[in-house]
């Protein structure tokens, strides 16, 4: 499988309940599933952080 195709399958936070934008500068984006807020789309920081897919998303 190529990097465009794992792209592809990955999850959307955008349609994540768990998802939210925070007012911080430094960390924009937020996972209330796994509690943290990064620079970084969420489901991004997981995959570099863990290897794996976030396991946690659910559509809103």
């Amino acid at each position: 499988m190529n990097e465009q195709t794992k792209k592809k399958d990955r999850p959307n936070c955008f349609t994540c309940r768990f998802f939210f934008i925070t007012h911080e500068a430094a960390h924009p984006y937020g996972c209330r599933a796994m509690g943290f807020k990064s620079k970084k789309i969420p489901v991004l920081v997981v995959f570099e952080s863990s290897g794996l897919e976030c396991q946690l998303h659910e559509k809103k």
